[in-house]
C-alpha cells in the first residue's frame, strides 16, 4: 500500500497543474476485520480494504468536489478534472472558504491495531448470553468489526490534520418469538475501543433485547389523548437530531426558515436540558478530530440550561450569516444526566407511554412532527402495565423541548453519543 503522504502530495501536485487557485483534499486508508452471524451461526470472517479521496477545490470563487477510490496517478488527474468542471459551472461566491494554516497535529484514537482472537470470543460470548438470557430472541444477523483508519487532511492555506483511529463496532438485528406469535425486526449499534465488558452490557443491547421479548404480548392502543412519553435514549436520539436540524442547522439559517433564528442567548427548551457536542468527550470512541472545514474539532454547548448558545453553522454559513461557525461538525451528542431515576421518572407518571423508538416523516418547518411510537410501553398510576402496539405520537419539537419534565440519572453510552431517558409532556398519544 502507498505512503498516505505519497498520495496527497500528487493530489497536491494534479490541483496546481491542473489551475486549482485554492483547494483542501482528504486521503482516507480503511482496513476492516469483520465477522458476521446468520440465523445463529457464524457465516463469515472477512477482511476489506478500502482507500478514498475527497477534493474540494476553488476558481475564480466556484466551488467545485469531487471523490474517488482510486488513488493512482490517473485517476487522481481525473478526479480533479472533474473536481474543477463542477467548479467552472458552478456560482462565484466569495463566501466559500476554509481553515487558515495552523500547526500540523497527529491524534492517535482508540485500539489502532485489532486483536481478532478477542473480538470472536467476545461475539461467541454475546450468542451464549442471549440464548441464555433471551431465550425467545432470534438473531437474524450480527455484524462485528474491527476498523482502522488512516486520514491525513491538508489544504493550500498549509493546514494539516493527521489521524490514526480504530474502534470496534457492533450491529445486531434480531426479533422475538414464541410460538405462532413473531415481533417485527429490532435493531441496534455500539461502538467501542475496549474488549473488556462483556457486548451485551454495551449501550442499549441488553435493554433492546428485553423490550424486544416483551413486545410479544402487546395489546393495541385505542383513544387519544395528551399526556407525557418518556423517551428513550434511542428516540431521544431521533427526535433531538430532527430538532437541532430543523432548527439550528446551515440549511434552515441561510434560508432564514428557522424559528430560532435571532434567538442566541434565548431561552429556547427547558432548564433541565443542556446539549452538548462533544466528539473529543471520554465516552465518545474515536470522535472527529478536524472539522470538515479544516478547523480542530472543539467540543460546545448548543443548549446550556435551556439556552441556545450556537448555532450548527458550516464556515460557509457563517460567512454568509455573519453568525458564528459551530466549534465541530459532528453529531456527536453529549447530554448529562438528571435528579431522578428512570424508576422514579415512571413513578410519577399518571398515565403515559415510554416510546422505544419513532418512526416518522420529516417534521414541518415549524417543528410539528407525528409519528409511529415502535417499542412502546403504556404507564399508569406510576406502573408500566405492558406493551402496547398501533400507537402514533404527535406534538412540536420546540414544545417539546420546553416541556421537559424529567431526565433521568442513567445514561446510554454507545461510543456515538451519551443520552439520558427524558420525559415530555402534552404530547398526543393516539391509537391508529
Amino acid at each position: 500500500m502507498e505512503d498516505i503522504r505519497v498520495i496527497a502530495q500528487r493530489t497536491k501536485d494534479a490541483l496546481e497543474r491542473l489551475g486549482a487557485q485554492k483547494a483542501q483534499y482528504k486521503v482516507t486508508m480503511t482496513e476492516t476485520h469483520e465477522f458476521n452471524v446468520d440465523g445463529g451461526e457464524f457465516s463469515l470472517f472477512r477482511t476489506l480494504y478500502d482507500n478514498s479521496l475527497s477534493v474540494t477545490a476553488y476558481k475564480d470563487n466556484k466551488k467545485g468536489s469531487a471523490v474517488t477510490n482510486k488513488l493512482d496517478k490517473e485517476a487522481i488527474d481525473e478526479t480533479i478534472g472533474v473536481c474543477l468542471k463542477t467548479a467552472e459551472s458552478g456560482i462565484a461566491d466569495e463566501a466559500y472558504d476554509f481553515a487558515p494554516g495552523q500547526e500540523p497535529e497527529c491524534f492517535r484514537e482508540g485500539c489502532y491495531e485489532p486483536d481478532v482472537d478477542g473480538l470472536f470470543e467476545r461475539t461467541k460470548e454475546l450468542m451464549e448470553e442471549i440464548r441464555i438470557r433471551h431465550p425467545k430472541i432470534i438473531v437474524e444477523q450480527l455484524i462485528v468489526s474491527h476498523e482502522k483508519s488512516h486520514t491525513l487532511y491538508q489544504n493550500t492555506k498549509g493546514a494539516e490534520f493527521e489521524v490514526f483511529a480504530g474502534a470496534y463496532n457492533l450491529s445486531i438485528m434480531f426479533s422475538a418469538h414464541e410460538g405462532e406469535q413473531t415481533t417485527s425486526f429490532f435493531g441496534c449499534d455500539a461502538k467501542t475501543d475496549k474488549l473488556d465488558i462483556p457486548f451485551i452490557e454495551l449501550g442499549s443491547v441488553e435493554r433492546e433485547l428485553s423490550d424486544a421479548e416483551a413486545q410479544l404480548a402487546t395489546v393495541p392502543f385505542s383513544g387519544k389523548w395528551e399526556g407525557v412519553a418518556v423517551l428513550t435514549p434511542g428516540a431521544l436520539a431521533s427526535l433531538l437530531s430532527s430538532a437541532l436540524y430543523n432548527f439550528a442547522s446551515d440549511s434552515v439559517i441561510l434560508d432564514k426558515t428557522s424559528i430560532w433564528l435571532d434567538k442566541l442567548n434565548q431561552k429556547v427548551a427547558d432548564e433541565k436540558l443542556t446539549v452538548s457536542i462533544a466528539p473529543g468527550d471520554s465516552r465518545i470512541c474515536c470522535g472527529e478530530r478536524f472539522t470538515n472545514d479544516g478547523f480542530k474539532s472543539e467540543n460546545y454547548d448548543i443548549i446550556k440550561d435551556g439556552v441556545l448558545l450556537s448555532y450548527m453553522l458550516s464556515l460557509y454559513v457563517a460567512n454568509k450569516s455573519g453568525y458564528e461557525r459551530a466549534k465541530n461538525s459532528s453529531y456527536s451528542f453529549v447530554v448529562e444526566g438528571g435528579d431522578a431515576s428512570y424508576d422514579d421518572i415512571i413513578r410519577q407518571i399518571k398515565k403515559g407511554i415510554v416510546v422505544g423508538r419513532f418512526s416518522g416523516g420529516n417534521p414541518g418547518t415549524n417543528g410539528d412532527f407525528s409519528g409511529s411510537a415502535k417499542n412502546s410501553f403504556l404507564i399508569e398510576d406510576g406502573k408500566i402495565k405492558g406493551a402496547v402496539s398501533e400507537v402514533m405520537i404527535s406534538g412540536n419539537l420546540s414544545e417539546m423541548l420546553q416541556n421537559i419534565v424529567a431526565v433521568s440519572s442513567e445514561t446510554v453510552e454507545d461510543g456515538g453519543m451519551v443520552l439520558p431517558y427524558i420525559a415530555v409532556d402534552k404530547i398526543v398519544i393516539s391509537g391508529k
